[in-house]
């Protein structure tokens, strides 16, 4: 058995802080193993500037931790897993799931006014198709503008002179970091769903290295991992990636798996939301008929949205 493992991560104040608290925790969890955190730079860290629309595809925050995990530089790659495609490439693995953190959004205003309370036409910097959506269908007076870059310099641009009125990030981020008291209010999930596995850390790993994979289930926490198998079986049946307006929140209550999805209009004109409620152990299966029933509603929504605007344009030619 390995005495040492070498985890990858991201080099971002938040990143860096992920990854050094899973070391302890895997240190903790097994007597004599020694961990080490090595950084690596990801495409999306490298352009801060551009739009992450303009990267094309998913997984622009993961694929060098899983090009240096395949060829064995690392051990294991420590990822936020909302990052995470569904799709992993072949011979690599969610090894684990820790604890889960606050997985709702948060609004930061200038001034300290929750979202009810943001002036019409108020400007809202988010980089996120999802939150873009849903707050536009909750207030569409609302302008919205791109935002890039790490949390500390999100809250930069939020105090320039220049900058927006309020900026929206993950409660996990701020809660982390030790910056929670800057949140003007915490967004419920019925305004604003979540992104699947938002909160949640995952620890990737080869499928053949038992090792490493043991010392991953150490610290696996049973209900976090229960209800991100279930987000993330909805966003695979779905279609929907890091650009679709999608969210996804799962977890146990009461003994069962509640399971709450979101699928929008690029532009918020319609959003469906719906619940499942099931079994722990078949998060899989709930996110498939989740993602079934979400899919039929949507599809009837857009025909419906299409129909009125096709009304509209008829009375004002």
């Amino acid at each position: 058995m390995a005495s040492s493992l070498i985890i990858g991560t991201r080099g971002s104040r938040l990143a860096l802080v992920q990854a050094h608290s899973v070391a302890r925790d895997l240190e903790a969890g097994r007597d004599g193993l020694t961990v080490q955190v090595r950084v690596l730079t990801t495409k999306g860290d490298a352009d801060r500037d551009a739009s992450l629309d303009t990267f094309g595809g998913e997984g622009v925050f993961v694929k060098e931790l899983e090009r240096a995990l395949t060829s064995g530089k690392i051990d294991a790659a420590v990822h936020s897993l909302k990052d995470l495609p569904t799709s992993l490439p072949g011979g690599l693995t969610i090894a684990s799931v820790p604890e889960r953190v606050d997985a709702r959004d948060a609004l930061i205003s200038r001034d300290g006014t929750g979202l009810d309370d943001l002036p019409p036409g108020a400007r809202v910097a988010t980089g996120s198709p999802r939150r873009r959506a849903q707050l536009r269908h909750y207030r569409p007076d609302l302008r919205f503008t791109g935002i890039r870059g790490n949390i500390d310099t999100r809250l930069k641009k939020l105090a320039a002179p220049d900058g927006p009125d309020a900026i929206v990030l993950a409660v996990a981020g701020l809660q982390r970091l030790g910056w929670t008291d800057r949140i003007s209010e915490i967004l419920s999930p019925e305004v604003c769903m979540p992104a699947v596995g938002q909160g949640a850390l995952a620890i990737e790993a080869r499928k053949d290295d038992r090792s490493t994979l043991e010392a991953a289930q150490r610290i696996e926490d049973l209900p976090a991992g229960q209800a991100v198998t279930a987000e993330r079986s909805f966003l695979h049946h779905i279609g929907g990636g890091c650009h679709t307006p999608v969210g996804a929140w799962g977890r146990i209550e009461e003994g069962s798996l509640v399971l709450d999805a979101v699928l929008a209009a690029d532009d918020g004109g319609w959003l469906v939301r719906q619940s499942l409620r099931g079994q722990p152990e078949e998060g899989a299966d709930l996110g498939r008929r989740l993602a079934e029933a979400v899919l039929a509603e949507a599809e009837q929504a857009g025909r419906d949205g299409q129909a009125t605007q096709a009304g509209q344009g008829r009375q004002t030619g």
